[in-house]
This record gives C-alpha cells, structure tokens and sequence, in this order.
C-alpha cells in the first residue's frame, strides 16, 4: 500500500472533461502515475464553471475512476484552473538600499519581491503564482541572486499570475462536498508547461501553447525563467461551432467530421473532396471537404495570430521552439500552420519523465492534469511535513 504522503494527485475540470490522475513520488525522486480517470464535462464553458452541479457529479465520478485504477484513496488534489479571467503579469519593485555598507541582505530581496508581488492589484484579484526573475542593482540588469552585492537600489522583476477571487472560488465550490481537500491552486498553462519542458528547452527558450476545448493557454520560457503566460477564451469548441454555422450543421456532426476529416490547411488532396453523411431520408448529405478545412484553418490561424499578439516582441525568446499539447494539438498538420505564422520551429509536446502503465502518459490532452502531477511533487519536496489548506481560506473570503 501506498503511504499518503507519497501521493500526489492533479485534478482539472475542464472544458471537454474532468480528469483526475493519482501519482506516487519514488524514493529516486520520480513520478509514477498509477491512476487516471476522466469523464466527459458539461458544466463547464470557456475553462469555467457555469453548472455547479453537473460539474461537481463530474469531479466525483473522475476521482471514482481514477481511485479504482490506483487502489488509493484521493484525500486533496492540486487544482488546475483556467479561464480568460486568468491574467499573467511581470511586475517590478524598487527598494533602496538602507544599510551603511551598502551590502543587500535577504530582507532587502524580500522586500523588493513583496513590492513587486503586490503592485497595482485589485481587491477582486487574488494571486495565483508569483515567480521570480531577476533582479536589476543600480544600473546592473539579470542579476540571479544580489545577496552580499553592493549597490543602492534594488528592483526585483517577478511573473504574477492571477485570477478573479469569485471566477476562481466557482471551481473550489464544485469540490465543496465531495469532502476533498485542495493542496494549491494552480493554473493550467503552468502545469502544462512543467510536464512539456526540460530545464534544458526552458533555458535555449521555449513556448507551450496548449489548445484545449474551450481555452488555449500558453507559457513562454527563456533562460530557464518564465517570461510571460496568458489564456485566450478561444479552443476547439469554437472551431466545431464555425464548421456548424458554415456547413449549416448541428454541432454533434461538426464535431465528427472535424475529428473525422478536419485538418489545419488545404493541400491538393482535399481539393474537390467530398464527404458524405448519413441522413435519416436515407439519401446521405454531401459536404465540402475543402470548405471544412477552410473553416478550421481561418479559426486556427487567428488562435496563433492572437498569441504572437499577445507576446509580441517576447516572442523572439522562444528560440528552442514552440511545443503544442492539448487536444487540439491532433490537428493534422497543425504544426506547420502554427509554424507558417509564428515562424519559428513548432513541434508536438509530450509529458517528459513519466513512468507508469496508463496509456493516457502519451496523449497530449492529458498534459496539463500531468503537470499538475510534477507541480505537487515538487512542492511535496520543498513542504514534507504537509500542507495548508486553501479550502477554508477560500470560504472564509466567500463569507466576509
């Protein structure tokens, strides 16, 4: 049997599906995944909840599923969350140096990191992450560590990503009675990039973008540092509600024939293509190949456009390349859209260094719930006496 505190458990409630994966922490320090469970989402639009009900009957049955295939109980899970209210950040914070030598001590870091944490944020906003980059003494830039330099001025320079308070407390109230405990909140483009990127592809510069149902999230590294993420309200459902509204379908067979025949460009073999679809007259309906395939590329490469856009000159860091997760990510022949218009080298991501029998470990939609996997064995390293709970914070700021 498992000791509890060698578990550590993912939980997102996503657009598609709510899925759950259990995994253990081996004595090498690895990651063995020994449980997943999924079930198909209906609660949920755009990354958020709109039904609290179906989405927390979804949270039971995922965890149900995932608990058999483990043979352990879940008692708290890491929970990823999303949604266009998620907002990434990079914040600066001045502090002057006081003492009479001028040295930089850790109180002088500490405060010019607490500057940066807290600038400018609303009431309504609580912090998700706030990951530190560099800091700047005097005139001196990418400075990794200050302590014991000399200087009168010191400004940190720290990634903040947050969340709106009462859009994050939605996703919390839907594990509200089912009697699990939330270790953290975590957002679903940094889970995605963990799992996706060595220490290596962070440092040359890297990008995850992770296209997912209802979001496409995304991570950009450089330097072994995150520079930038974000989410945009924009992922496959959309896609499927354009090819229904141009093929003037309903949206269940969009879906089919985007899975079925979709692709993220016209190429000369669908030119002049046809598909045919059963019809209750029992005369089938034909379609337009290379229409649907239009449809699905207009809407893909504005996906790409508005992430270049919302990089904008970062984007030129990412020179170890762009990796795509999520479901979208099975497009055929989305990478060399994806490289047409961010020109730069675009590969497909797999979760890295996962051991375990499910044969979800290769499937890129499960990237995300993974990295909250690899998120919670690492802070079960730097915490092993245990954790806060968030839960009761939570209510606590719901009843105020």
């Amino acid at each position: 049997m498992f000791k509890r505190e060698q578990i550590v458990v993912g939980l997102e409630i996503g657009t598609a599906k709510v899925c759950a994966a259990i995994g253990i922490v081996t004595p090498a320090g690895g990651l063995q995944v020994i449980g997943v469970g999924s079930h198909p989402s209906t609660g949920v639009r755009k990354g958020e909840i709109v039904d609290l009900n179906h989405a927390t009957r979804e949270v039971r049955e995922a965890v149900g599923i995932a608990e058999d295939a483990a043979g352990a109980e879940v008692s708290s899970v890491f929970l990823g969350v999303t949604g266009a209210h998620i907002l990434g950040s990079t914040n600066r914070g001045v502090h002057p140096i006081a003492s009479s030598d001028r040295t930089i001590g850790p109180s002088d870091v500490t405060a010019a990191l607490s500057h940066a944490k807290l600038q400018n944020l609303p009431n309504e906003r609580w912090i998700l992450h706030h990951i530190r980059q560099d800091f700047i003494v005097d005139d001196q830039a990418e400075v990794k560590d200050p302590v014991g330099l000399l200087g009168n001025r010191l400004e940190a320079r720290v990634h903040v990503i947050t969340g709106h308070g009462l859009r994050v407390g939605n996703s919390i109230r839907a594990l509200t009675d089912t009697q699990i405990g939330i270790d953290e909140i975590v957002f679903n483009g940094l889970s995605s990039a963990m799992t996706t990127l060595s220490r290596a592809q962070k440092d040359a510069g890297s990008l995850v973008i992770d296209l997912g149902a209802g979001t496409t999230e995304f991570a950009l590294y450089y330097r072994d540092i995150l520079r930038h993420s974000g989410v945009l309200a924009v992922g496959g459902d959309h896609v499927t509600n354009d090819i229904a509204l141009g093929l003037r379908i309903g949206t269940t067979l969009a879906e089919s024939l985007k899975i079925e025949h979709g692709g993220a460009f016209v190429d000369d073999r669908c030119r002049g293509g046809r598909i045919e679809v059963p019809s209750d007259t029992g005369t089938p309906t034909v379609h337009s190949l290379e229409h649907l395939r239009r449809i699905q590329e207009a809407r893909l490469e504005e996906t790409f456009e508005l992430v270049a856009q919302e990089l904008g000159p970062l984007l030129q860091w990412a020179r170890g390349g762009v990796y795509l997760v999520g479901g979208g990510s099975r497009t055929p022949g989305i990478t060399a859209l994806a490289q047409r218009i961010l020109q730069l080298p675009v590969h497909l991501g797999r979760s890295q260094d996962l051991s375990g029998a499910s044969a979800d470990l290769e499937q890129p939609e499960y990237a995300s719930v993974f990295g909250l996997l690899r998120y919670g064995a690492l802070r079960l390293r730097q915490k092993p006496k245990g954790f806060a709970r968030v839960k009761q914070l939570f209510q606590d700021t719901f009843n105020r």
